[in-house]
């Protein structure tokens, strides 16, 4: 069965039938290629589900009301099952005997382009079974179409490619400026923490022994470096001033005994002198 030719004999009824609208073609050409799935063979199992999935038919009732319109337009014979479980039949009638060749006085010459001559047989509609030479020029159209889906196909594929290379650069920059961020946050961290070497150095120019810087160090890092247990120390060097101010406070307090001292009395003093 040539396809091409039925499909050309079904749009001519469709252009004369005022009955029809855009989704009983739609509902047809889904019909089509379950049809062609099987070969053309009739009649071929349907699954509703599947078929409005392809003419892109939300609707159960308008499914249902253009399958029984094609059926009663005489372009299909609708044979429901009723039953979940078992699919419709669908008899699609072949439209391409239908057609009627050209005479031969108004057939273009062999002499004249490919291209010229497909697009007048595709509009005169006039491909039989009978046609040889020149008149079966319409298989390169069906090629040319093909190539044409190549080159569709090439060229959605390529734009999902370009989309994926646009989605790695946006993550790598994306990663790029995390961690510069990073590094400068861990910079900034190592500008506001000074090393030890610094602090001892730092102590004795204001002539403090090297034992309070180590001591002074050894604090704030214990504590994360943070002022009163919960401000982030901003400048070391005044937190090291304000130390070294305080220093004397804890080494006074450091010299006085723990324990209370004893009183100087003798162990024979006689209580019955008055005081």
């Amino acid at each position: 069965m040539n396809y091409i030719k039925h499909l050309t004999g079904f749009f001519e009824k469709v252009v004369l039938d005022k009955a029809l609208n855009p989704t009983h073609v739609s509902l047809y050409m889904a019909l089509f290629q379950f049809w062609n799935c099987n070969r053309f063979k009739n009649p071929i199992s349907i699954n509703r589900d599947e078929v409005m999935r392809i003419s892109k038919i939300s609707s159960k009732a308008t499914y249902h009301k253009c399958l029984k319109n094609l059926h009663s337009l005489g372009y299909i014979n609708y044979e429901p099952s009723y039953n979940p479980f078992k699919g419709s039949h669908v008899i699609l009638f072949n439209f391409s005997e239908d057609l009627k060749p050209l005479p031969k006085s108004e057939r273009k010459p062999k002499n004249e382009p490919l291209n010229e001559l497909v697009s007048e047989q595709a509009l005169n509609k006039s491909c039989t079974s009978s046609e040889t030479g020149t008149e079966q020029a319409v298989v390169p159209s069906i090629n040319y179409i093909n190539n044409t889906n190549i080159l569709n196909d090439k060229n959605v594929s390529n734009l999902e490619k370009q989309a994926k290379i646009f989605e790695e650069i946006n993550n790598s920059n994306l990663e790029n400026e995390n961690s510069k961020e990073e590094k400068s946050s861990a910079k900034k961290e190592e500008k506001l923490h000074p090393l030890i070497e610094e602090v001892k150095t730092y102590f004795q120019e204001n002539n403090f022994p090297e034992q309070e810087a180590q001591k002074f160090f050894n604090y704030f890092k214990s504590v994360g470096w943070l002022v009163g247990g919960k401000t982030p120390m901003v400048d070391w060097q005044a937190a090291a001033q304000n130390w070294m101010i305080n220093a004397p406070k804890f080494i006074s307090n450091a010299e006085q005994p723990n324990r209370a001292k004893q009183l100087n009395t003798t162990t024979e003093k006689d209580y019955s002198e008055p005081l």
